[in-house]
């Protein structure tokens, strides 16, 4: 039997990832079953399974391909600009996940699967730790730049506002999801404007 390459295992994940990806989008994180990602996929119970364990580790393949890219984007903006203000770290975030459009809705059932349901609940928290730590990496940077708002420690001026940038995100995904007259270029450039740049 021929091996498999790597570049062939890691296309096929992408496949079945975003398969999951438009299940969970269309259903949510309880309402989507395997069933529904493998009949989504075209592909046999076994050649999922033989990539993924199950839902909640397709869920963490789907999160991290889409904070990934948003991760990225801000190591690029970083390199072409150096430090970035919080408020253009958030613009940023949000305006990636604006044009992944799946991405706010599935976020939202996710976090509101997570404030009932305590796997759901480590299941976020494992996706989330990781853009935490980018955000204090960033702000702190900024901090340092910028003593005149951050003050003589920007390790502590980090672990003040990450938690209030962390709350924008989701801020514009509930609005933009349930609001028809929501103005999203108005939100992404106040945030950029509020925060201090």
């Amino acid at each position: 039997m021929p091996k498999v390459s790597e570049e062939y295992r890691e296309a096929r994940r992408d496949e079945i990832t975003s398969a999951a990806l438009r299940r969970f989008a269309a259903k949510g994180y309880r309402g989507t079953s395997m069933s529904d990602i493998i009949g989504e996929s075209g592909l046999s119970a076994g050649a999922i399974y033989g990539h993924f364990s199950g839902k909640e580790e397709l869920f963490a393949a789907v999160a991290e391909r889409i904070l990934g890219a948003r991760a990225v984007e801000l190591t690029e903006l970083r390199a072409d600009h150096g430090p970035l203000a919080p408020g253009e770290i958030m613009a940023t975030i949000i305006d990636g996940m604006r044009r992944d459009a799946i991405a706010p809705t599935m976020f939202l059932q996710v976090w509101a699967e997570a404030a009932i349901d305590p796997s759901v609940r480590t299941l976020v928290h494992s996706f989330l730790g990781p853009v935490r730590d980018l955000l204090h990496g960033l702000v702190a940077e900024w901090g340092a730049a910028h003593p005149d708002v951050a003050g003589d420690d920007p390790v502590a001026y980090a672990r003040r506002v990450v938690p209030v940038l962390m709350g924008l995100a989701p801020g514009y995904m509930v609005q933009s999801s349930v609001l028809d007259d929501f103005d999203a270029e108005a939100y992404l450039a106040t945030v950029r404007r509020l925060v201090p740049n």
